[in-house]
């Protein structure tokens, strides 16, 4: 049974007032089309202790809110199940046993597809040579009487209703029989109403009307044929998350101490602990999340941020479940397992991603809840309408709408004209495809998840791309998300020698602060002694080390007062600053650097700056944003002139910034903007910029190793790369886009084929479908949807 905290799912307000609810996570099988998924909603929605229940077609999974003090995940299943859908809880401890049940259980489903496609495919060839035999006359070889029997050909219209197509009869039976007609009912009615319409000929001559055995095998044919190319292509669009899924290694290799040894026990995975240390060697993944206590190599981290490049991981370095060890033997410190693991929240993101829907989804849910019901009733008036009005006043379409190969001198207009409607009707029933608006936004979400999951941007489902479509301004929050978030010493400035005489280079002004830092973990600190260690400076002795909070730190070097500080602090202790000193720092503060004045004794001996310096591809990204029609704003809770100076390396207007703005500040400033009638994006670090990324319309979060940023934003980018926010948003719309297709095409193919097939061109120009050519229209239809979504990958795949 999996169950995640609400936030996992959305990102919403706590009401206090309200009962805590979990989330619940069910496998369903038997859904066909919209009609499907619509009955398993209103069921689950009218549970008690439901607050609201969202079911993927695709990937057959529902995710349920629910009050676990009022309702059970089993008894939702049960309530689903007897509903005629079997229904499992699933269980998150087995998320890996699970979703390769469901490849299994989907690898089966295609071999059944394809062996059904491949009788019903003998069957029609075998039904199309009798009937050129039938009509053309003598073949050569095809001179066989049996081909061209009429009881052959409903031998083997009834071989297809009994053996491939059997699946089908039998679920469209029980939707009908539940009250919850699908797309199978259709087609079946369909099928049977031609199969017995044709039987009916044959038992009864008198009539004078034509036999059509064919079509119903013509039609199941087409029908199996789409259902297999649709499985096919649905098994495709979830590569990435069965990728996810084949990372996880089954075994892990324990070792009793963090030092090389030889005397490693292989274990299941799922018995490891935290805080025990395991062996992995070359070209074995992780099995676990953990820190690296022995040895060096370098790790294949593709699957998971998308980077080609591997990254050379030392003692001390975090690794992630599934990534692949390339070159040297470790042995690593567990700290995550199980679904805590950076790998099975990935998978945990992507499966909730594809089952939320985009709202613009709503609208073709509501029509698909009564769309069999409305076709059932436009077939019957179809055949009202033709058997009463429409052939009595247009008699002459009798001989187009019964097809060339019709004998209609041998009928009587009675007869002929219940045949004409009769297969008319049967077209409507065959043509209507609610597949194709369920399909519409679930495929879509698959494939655009799953590319971003194979880049590294999880986006959290079909709500977020509605949101990231409307869009209008992106506010960057500075620190750690512009800039890289560690300090460097960018500028070192002597003013020559001190009153001893001594002359202080810009190499001994590191040295010496260096020095002096050495006991802080201050960023500044550690910026000034990594500038020392690139430099290779050693520290020199020093005593009375003293950190004066919010000021500086001084200590004693070879009996000197050496002082590290801002201007306030000097001037209080007595050190006066000339003009030059003072104007040399407000320059370098200008441009946005910190500056940090060095002291010995009682005199100012020189200024070091440090600047936190921006992200690799900023400038680019926010270009790329303002071409993509965004306004990008920057919230900081830096001083202002180091704000101003990163807005100007970006081009930006100051209008735009605004600096010194604490995290409520930034939550205040975003809901600012919404009032102004802007849709938000936020991008921050996913750790102190929680608040602001669940304010903002659309939450943005550099993956920074975190629960904050997994469970707070709606995009979580993992390679932890500023291009990676315009490459998220890009993705987000062209998969909005591949929805908004397939809901058009989908709506336009049921609007103009209905009509099309119920007759709505015979008067005027005297063109009609019959039941066999219907089938195969709707099969293209739903194939089309799936197609157009796959066609999402092609579109990404040289980007």
């Amino acid at each position: 049974m999996q169950i995640a905290s609400t936030p996992e799912f959305s990102i919403s307000h706590t009401d206090l007032s309200l009962p805590p609810t979990a989330t619940a996570v069910l496998n369903i099988s038997g859904m066909k089309c919209a009609g499907c998924v619509r009955t398993v909603e209103n069921r689950l929605n009218q549970c008690d202790g439901v607050r609201s229940a969202t079911v993927n077609l695709v990937t057959e999974v529902a995710a349920v809110e629910y009050v676990p003090a009022q309702v059970t995940p089993e008894v939702l299943a049960q309530t689903v199940t007897a509903t005629g859908f079997p229904t499992q809880a699933r269980d998150t401890t087995a998320l890996q046993a699970t979703t390769t049940d469901w490849v299994t259980r989907k690898a089966a489903e295609q071999r059944t597809y394809v062996r059904q496609f491949a009788i019903a495919t003998l069957l029609l060839i075998l039904s199309t040579i009798g009937h050129l035999k039938h009509v053309g006359g003598h073949f050569g070889w095809l001179e066989l009487p049996i081909l061209s029997s009429i009881s052959f050909h409903a031998g083997l219209a009834t071989l297809t209703l009994v053996l491939p197509a059997r699946e089908i009869l039998i679920d469209g039976w029980q939707g009908a029989r539940r009250g919850a007609p699908n797309m199978n009912t259709l087609v079946s009615l369909g099928a049977l109403s031609a199969y017995l319409t044709s039987l009916v000929a044959l038992l009864l001559p008198g009539l004078g009307w034509e036999c059509f055995f064919d079509e119903p095998v013509m039609l199941l044919s087409f029908i199996l044929l789409g259902r297999t190319l649709e499985e096919r292509a649905r098994f495709r669009a979830a590569n990435a998350l069965r990728s996810l899924i084949s990372l996880q290694p089954t075994l892990a290799r324990l070792v009793p101490t963090p030092e090389p040894s030889e005397s490693a026990i292989e274990i299941p995975v799922e018995q490891v602990q935290v805080g025990e240390w395991l062996q992995v060697r070359p070209s074995e993944k992780m099995p676990v999340d953990g820190v690296i206590e022995t040895g060096q190599t370098t790790v294949d981290e593709s699957m998971l941020t998308g980077e080609s490049l591997p990254a050379t991981k030392q003692p001390g370095d975090p690794v992630a479940a599934g990534t692949l060890n390339q070159s040297g033997v470790i042995i690593l410190k567990v700290t995550q397992t199980g679904s805590d693991t950076v790998l099975s929240r990935m998978i945990a993101l992507v499966e909730t991603a594809q089952t939320r829907k985009a709202p613009i989804q709503g609208l073709a849910d509501e029509i698909s809840g009564y769309f069999t019901y409305g076709v059932l009733g436009l077939s019957a008036l179809t055949f009202l309408f033709w058997h009463f009005i429409g052939l009595p006043l247009w008699p002459e379409v009798m001989q187009s709408a019964l097809g060339p190969m019709h004998s209609h001198h041998q009928m009587t207009p009675m007869s002929s004209t219940w045949l004409v409607s009769l297969k008319l009707a049967i077209s409507v029933l065959v043509i209507a495809c609610p597949c194709a608006l369920g399909l519409a936004t679930p495929t879509a979400i698959l494939v655009g998840s799953g590319i971003g999951a194979e880049r590294g941007l999880l986006i959290r489902g079909g709500d977020i791309l509605e949101q990231v479509h409307h869009l209008d301004t992106v506010v960057f929050d500075k620190t750690g998300t512009l800039t890289a978030g560690h300090p460097q010493v960018s500028d070192c400035v002597s003013f020559g020698p001190d009153s001893w005489g001594q002359d202080w280079s810009e190499t001994d002004l590191i040295q010496l602060a260096a020095t002096v830092e050495s006991g802080t973990h201050h960023p500044l600190a550690v910026a000034i002694r990594q500038a020392a260690e690139t430099q290779a400076l050693p520290l020199l002795n020093a005593t009375e080390f003293e950190t004066k909070a919010g000021f500086g730190t001084v200590a004693k070097i070879d009996h000197r007062w050496v002082r590290l500080g801002n201007q306030t602090w000097l001037t209080q202790v007595g050190i006066s600053l000339d003009d030059t000193a003072v104007q040399t720092a407000q320059t370098l503060a200008q441009t946005g650097k910190t500056v940090v004045y060095v002291a010995i004794d009682n005199q100012l001996v020189g200024l070091i700056a440090v600047i936190d310096p921006l992200r690799e591809n900023a400038l680019e990204t926010v270009e790329r944003l303002q071409q993509m029609g965004l306004a990008v704003h920057i919230l900081s809770g830096d001083r202002k002139a180091a704000a101003d100076a990163i807005a100007a390396q970006l081009n930006l207007p100051t209008e735009r910034v605004q600096a010194e703005v604490t995290p409520e500040g930034k939550v205040n400033a975003v809901a600012q903007l919404q009032t102004a009638g802007h849709r938000i994006g936020f991008v921050g670090d996913g750790i102190n910029d929680a608040p602001a990324l669940a304010q903002a319309n659309v939450g943005i979060a550099l993956n920074s190793g975190t629960e904050a940023a997994m469970e707070t934003a709606d995009i979580v980018l993992m390679r932890d790369s500023l291009a990676d926010v315009a490459e998220a948003l890009h993705l987000s719309r062209a998969t909005f886009d591949k929805i908004r297709q397939n809901l058009a095409w989908a709506f336009t193919y049921n609007l103009v084929c209905i009509p099309l097939a119920a007759g709505a061109l015979l008067p005027v120009a005297g063109i009609s479908l019959n039941p066999g050519f219907a089938g195969g229209f709707m099969a293209f239809s739903s194939v089309s949807v799936v197609v157009n979504s796959l066609l999402l990958r092609w579109q990404f795949r040289d980007e």
